[in-house]
């Protein structure tokens, strides 16, 4: 049996890859800071499942919780096959007027968390020449994001450092797989303001990019892009041949809340 490791575990979209999993009779570990739904989820999954859960309740935002993590799951005697950087968080505002304080521990979140977990388990993949890894990022990674710069700038990371990671991992049995999702039907929206925009006005199911993202890091792809609307596939279609300055116009459009 599989084993897979996902952060943002206990709800949206990390919830429904962790379903996946287990529908697919696959063991997992679960990391979160939500202690009371990992728990929940893990009694529904025993109960429906036969398979082993482990469970890390964890503020990713802070600077140790990733090798804390890691070590947890090696004390445990647990092999990874799978990871999953799923947790992330956004916020919408401009840049001066946010509070420091969140855009940083958004970067420690969605960018050093990430890139730490990637180094320490693709260190193991490598020794075995076995596993995958699924890290998500977001079509905000396209381009450039007023009123949601540092968001989009932590995605535009993640997306290039992933795509790196594969290529350098591309004579070896490791598969490393970027999901970037459109706008999607989870706590995001609610959390970083975005459910006020023109942007989530339309929004894909978290267990639909779950679906897509799970199939592609199985089947080894690149790159997956998931959830988005005939518009929005329009948009990004056109990036690479529209000036910046319309691009940036219409995306800062889009992300406008009614208080702004």
């Amino acid at each position: 049996m599989k084993t897979a490791l996902i952060t943002g575990a206990s709800s949206g979209i990390g919830k429904e890859l962790a379903y996946i999993h287990a529908k697919n009779n696959g063991n997992l570990v679960l990391v979160a800071r939500n202690l009371d739904n990992l728990k929940k989820i893990k009694d529904d999954l025993k109960s429906r499942f036969k398979i082993s859960i482990h469970i890390i309740s964890k503020d990713l935002t802070k600077a140790d919780a990733p090798q804390e993590v890691y070590d947890e799951v090696i004390s445990e005697n647990i092999k990874i096959d799978y990871l999953i950087n799923n947790a992330g968080f956004g916020g919408v505002g401009r840049f001066h007027e946010r509070n420091l304080t969140d855009d940083l521990n958004m970067i420690q979140l969605n960018v050093i968390t990430l890139t730490a977990l990637t180094h320490l388990f693709l260190k193991d993949f490598l020794k075995t020449n076995t596993g995958s890894i699924l890290n998500v990022s977001s079509t905000a990674s396209y381009m450039p994001g007023p009123l949601q710069s540092v968001y989009f700038a932590t995605k535009a990371f993640v997306t290039s450092f992933t795509n790196a990671i594969a290529e350098e991992c591309s004579a070896t049995n490791v598969s490393v797989t970027n999901l970037m999702p459109g706008a999607t039907e989870t706590n995001f929206g609610a959390i970083s303001g975005m459910d006020k925009t023109d942007l989530f006005k339309k929004t894909a199911s978290a267990n639909s990019v779950a679906r897509d993202g799970y199939k592609a890091m199985i089947n080894g792809k690149l790159d997956c892009v998931s959830g988005l609307t005939l518009s929005q596939k329009i948009l990004i279609s056109l990036i690479p041949i529209t000036p910046k300055k319309i691009i940036l116009k219409v995306v800062k459009k889009l992300q406008k809340t009614k208080e702004q």
